[in-house]
C-alpha cells in the first residue's frame, strides 16, 4: 500500500502561520531540493498567495509561479482554487474563469484542488470542465464541516456529484481541523464504497487532532493526506510530514520519501521560522492547540486574519467574545463551511457584532451578496430575520449568480491597453483592480528608474 504526500509548506502552511507572508527569496532556494523528496504534489499557489504577493510582497504571482516551475522538474505542482471565486472574493463570469485556468495550466500548474464554499457543485463545474480540456488534473473539493444538516449520507451524494462531474479526484477539506479520528475513518470509508476514484484527506492541527485523524483515514482507504515540513507543522498548519512518512513506515505503507531529502528540507526552514518569530510575523498564538476550535470550527487561517483585525483597532482582548459569536453567526447564516469566503465573511460580521455591541448593526456588502444567493445556495435555512433585514421583500437568486454575468476577459483587456503587459496582467486586474493597478504602477516606476549605460574605452 502507498499513501501520497502533499507537502504544503509554500501554500497552506505558508498561510495558516503567516498569513501567506513568505516571499519568493525565503524559499528559492530550497526549491530543488523539495523536487527531491519524493512529494506526490507541492502545493505552492492559489488560496491566498495571489493576493498576498500584490498587496503585501511586491511579486507578480504569474512570475512567482513559472520561477517555481522552472526549478520543479520532477514534482506536480498544485493549486487551490475557489471555483467561480477564482482567487478573489466573488463571483465572476465563466470567460474569466475558463482564461485563467489555461493560463495556470500554461504557467505550471499540474493539479487543481478546486473547491465551492457551500459546497455548491455549480460553482466548479466551469472550472472542472476547463481543467479537463486542458489535460490537467481536477480534484474536486467536499469543505467539511459539522452541523444539524451535514451528516455520511450528504457527504455521499456529494461525493456521486463529484465523480459524475467528471473530476479525476476527491478530496476532503478540513479547513478548521475539527475532524475527529473516527468520523474520518467513517467518512472515506462511505466515499471508498460509494464513488470509485482516489479519495484525499487535507486536514489541519489546530485541535491537535490531526495525525491521528489522518491514521485513521488511512487505515479506512485514504490514497493521499497533506503534510508540512515539521519546522511549518502544527497548530494551525498541517501535521508534521517526517512525522507521518515514520508512523506510517513504521506500519508498512510507503509514501515515496526520501528520509535525508526531508532533513535538509527541514533544516533549511528552520532559520526561516525563528526569523518570523522573532519579526512577530509568526504569532505564537497560532503554533499551539486550541481544542475550542472544536466548538468555534476556526480554520487556521481565519484565525490569523481575526487576530489581525482586531489587532489593527486595538482590541485584542474580545477575542474570545468574537470566537463565541462565530458559532452563532455561521448558524444565522444557514450553517456555511468556514473556507474562504465564507470564513471571511462570517469572522468579519462576528467582529463587527462584538465591537458595535449590537448584532447585525451593520452587515457587510459581502454578507448582504450571499444572502441574495450570489455565491450559490446556502446549505440550510438563513436566519428569516437576518434575511429580512438584508431582502426586505426582495427574492434571494434561485439560478448559478455566474449565468447572470456578461463575459469580462476582452473587454477589461481593452480597457488595459497600455496598461498590461500580457493576458497574466489582466486576469490579476479582474481579481484585484485596485492592488493590481498599485502593482502595475510600481513596477512601472522601477522599470524607468533602471538605467542603461555602455562603458567606452577611449583611445590614447
Amino acid at each position: 500500500m502507498k499513501v501520497n504526500i502533499t507537502e504544503t509548506v509554500l501554500r497552506d502552511a505558508n498561510q495558516s502561520l503567516i498569513a501567506t507572508r513568505m516571499p519568493y527569496s525565503d524559499f528559492e532556494g530550497i526549491l530543488e531540493t523539495l523536487d527531491q523528496a519524493g512529494y506526490y504534489s507541492l502545493e505552492c499557489w492559489g488560496g491566498a498567495t495571489f493576493d498576498s504577493c500584490l498587496r503585501y510582497l511586491d511579486e507578480d504571482p504569474w512570475d512567482r509561479l513559472e520561477k517555481i516551475k522552472a526549478k520543479v522538474k520532477n514534482t506536480k505542482l498544485q493549486m487551490l482554487l475557489r471555483g467561480q471565486n477564482i482567487l478573489g472574493y466573488k463571483h465572476y463570469p465563466d470567460d474569466v474563469v475558463r482564461k485563467f485556468v489555461a493560463q495556470s495550466v500554461e504557467s505550471g500548474i499540474d493539479i487543481f484542488r478546486i473547491f465551492d464554499a457551500l459546497n455548491d457543485f455549480r460553482n466548479i463545474q466551469v472550472a472542472v470542465d476547463e481543467t479537463l480540456k486542458r489535460k490537467a488534473h481536477a480534484q474536486g473539493c467536499i469543505c467539511y464541516t459539522t452541523s444539524p444538516i451535514h451528516n455520511l449520507k450528504s457527504y455521499a451524494k456529494m461525493g456521486r456529484q463529484l465523480e459524475k462531474m467528471g473530476v479525476d479526484s476527491v478530496c476532503i477539506k478540513d479547513m478548521a481541523g475539527i475532524m475527529g479520528p473516527q468520523e474520518a475513518f467513517d467518512l472515506i470509508k462511505t466515499l471508498k464504497e460509494t464513488i470509485k476514484l482516489p479519495v484525499f484527506l487535507h486536514s489541519h492541527c489546530t485541535t491537535g487532532l490531526g495525525p491521528i485523524t489522518y491514521m485513521k483515514a488511512i487505515e479506512a482507504g485514504c490514497d493521499g493526506i497533506d503534510c508540512a515540513i515539521s519546522s511549518f507543522s502544527g497548530g494551525t498548519s498541517q501535521p508534521a510530514t517526517e512525522t507521518m512518512y515514520y508512523a506510517l513506515k513504521q506500519m508498512g505503507i510507503s509514501t515515496g520519501l526520501n528520509e535525508g531529502v526531508l532533513k535538509k528540507i527541514n533544516d533549511y526552514f528552520k532559520p526561516l521560522k525563528a526569523e518570523y518569530i522573532s519579526s512577530g510575523l509568526m504569532d505564537p498564538f497560532v503554533m499551539g492547540t486550541k481544542t475550542d476550535a472544536l466548538v468555534y470550527q476556526v480554520p487556521g487561517g481565519m484565525l490569523s486574519n481575526l487576530i489581525a483585525q482586531l489587532k489593527a483597532q486595538n482590541a485584542e482582548d474580545r477575542l474570545e467574545e468574537v470566537l463565541t459569536e462565530t458559532p452563532k453567526v455561521r448558524k444565522d447564516m444557514g450553517y456555511p463551511p468556514l473556507v474562504t469566503p465564507m470564513s471571511q465573511m462570517v469572522g468579519v460580521q462576528a467582529v463587527s457584532n462584538v465591537l458595535s455591541g449590537e448584532r447585525y448593526k451593520n452587515v457587510s456588502k459581502e454578507v448582504k451578496a450571499y444572502i441574495r444567493g450570489e455565491y450559490g445556495k446556502a446549505p440550510g435555512e438563513i436566519d428569516p430575520i437576518l434575511v429580512k433585514k438584508v431582502l426586505g421583500d426582495e427574492k434571494p437568486l434561485e439560478k448559478r449568480y455566474a449565468d447572470t454575468l456578461e463575459p469580462e476577459f476582452e473587454k477589461t483587456k481593452a480597457k488595459l491597453k497600455g496598461i498590461a503587459e500580457n493576458d497574466k496582467d489582466v486576469l490579476s486586474y479582474i481579481a484585484f483592480p485596485q492592488i493590481a493597478e498599485k502593482f502595475f504602477r510600481k513596477r512601472e516606476e522601477k522599470a524607468v528608474k533602471r538605467v542603461t549605460y555602455t562603458i567606452v574605452k577611449e583611445e590614447g
